[in-house]
């Protein structure tokens, strides 16, 4: 199978063609170094004909939550000149109820010839960062075309690669799939969240009682954290919502506990720096991504944690070994931080910070281990 990536970014474009990984992700940089020799897999900046189209780009949203469709719209318009009958469409990026019929509107107004000729399916993907190429293959995958037919050939094209379940339906049941799917773990999320902010509240640990009450055989309670990041489930529970107001009230205050729980924590974190009573303290923070082991910062809580201590105090060193520089952050190794810092506050469990707790250095130290929510002595 030949395979053509499009980016508009001429550097990610470069490092393709170099065979060279511009992300973070176990095991890809040897795949693609050697799709890219065999000439299987080439990259450029401008689309061109093919048999399948797959438009896997951003949906972020805008201000006041509203869904920004432009990147998804945006491809679509780039692939229609070169889209011929017979050609399969398909979306993957996660969208909004009713996308999939959008993208078949737009490609009309732009090739009415191709009316009744042309097949849209949408088949989100379903993807973990740090297990992309196992899960790409493994996980079971909903898709669902605007015809059958549509489906159809959806379903062939992923029958050569993916070895879990396919299961046809609808473009828009596809679609509301991927938005619940998220919304779930969201919400379940903000349990934990909540359920952490009252156990402090009444001075109970909180992981002690989320261990206890999962003794419960029909009871599964997820682990609290900062707040919840990432493209997914920051953002995508934002569609339902704006589509549906009146009928989201609980997604709509999961999504606030979740953002709540992150601006709680550091308030929390600002009292135990604070009862140091040193003037400029050295605050170290340990990780900038929203989760272990990737170097993804989107709509990340602990980015947010860093920033918002950073304008409160001076002196703050970060550590994040998968993270590329952020503007106003300053990085530094795990050395220089624990060398000097009076606080070491860890925020993401990437496993080079494992161990590091229990390091001699800590001992005179504040440390606020915000990974397993506990204030270390």
């Amino acid at each position: 199978m030949a395979v053509t990536g499009i980016d508009t970014q001429e550097s990610v474009v470069k490092a393709v063609n170099k065979g060279t990984l511009h992300i973070t992700e176990p095991d890809l940089s040897g795949l693609l170094s050697q799709v890219v020799q065999k000439k299987s897999l080439t990259a450029q900046s401008t689309t061109k004909k093919a048999d399948t189209f797959i438009i896997a780009v951003p949906t972020p949203f805008k201000e006041n939550k509203v869904p920004d469709l432009s990147f998804v719209l945006t491809a679509i318009s780039m692939i229609t000149p070169h889209l011929t009958k017979d050609n399969l469409v398909i979306i993957e990026s996660t969208c909004p109820v009713g996308t999939s019929q959008e993208a078949y509107k737009n490609i009309l107004n732009q090739r009415p010839d191709l009316k009744g000729h042309i097949h849209i399916a949408y088949c989100p993907e379903r993807v973990l960062p740090g297990r992309i190429l196992y899960e790409l293959e493994h996980n079971e995958r909903v898709i669902g075309g605007l015809t059958k037919v549509a489906t159809d050939k959806a379903i062939q094209f992923y029958e050569k690669f993916v070895k879990g379940n396919l299961f046809p339906t609808n473009a828009k049941t596809a679609e509301m799939c991927k938005l619940i799917e998220n919304a779930y773990r969201d919400t379940n999320i903000a349990f934990a969240n909540e359920l952490s902010m009252v156990c402090k509240a009444e001075n109970i640990a909180a992981n002690d009682v989320i261990t206890l009450a999962n003794k419960h055989p029909r009871v599964n309670i997820l682990n609290p954290g900062p707040g919840v990041g990432g493209h997914c489930l920051a953002v995508d529970p934002w569609f339902l919502i704006h589509k549906q107001p009146k009928l989201t009230k609980l997604i709509h205050t999961a999504r606030t506990v979740n953002l709540e729980k992150t601006k709680w924590l550091t308030q929390e974190i600002y009292q135990e720096i604070d009862s140091l009573n040193k003037k400029d303290p050295r605050i170290a923070c340990f990780g900038i991504t929203y989760k272990a082991d990737i170097d993804d910062i989107r709509q990340s809580p602990a980015l947010q944690i860093v920033q918002m201590l950073s304008k409160k105090y001076k002196n703050i060193l970060t550590v994040d070994p998968f993270a590329d520089p952020v503007q106003g952050i300053h990085l530094v190794t795990s050395e220089e931080a624990l060398a000097s810092a009076d606080v070491c506050i860890f925020l993401v469990a990437h496993k080079p910070f494992k161990g590091l707790i229990q390091n001699n250095t800590l001992k005179k130290k504040l440390v606020l281990d915000y990974v397993n929510l506990k204030l270390v002595p």
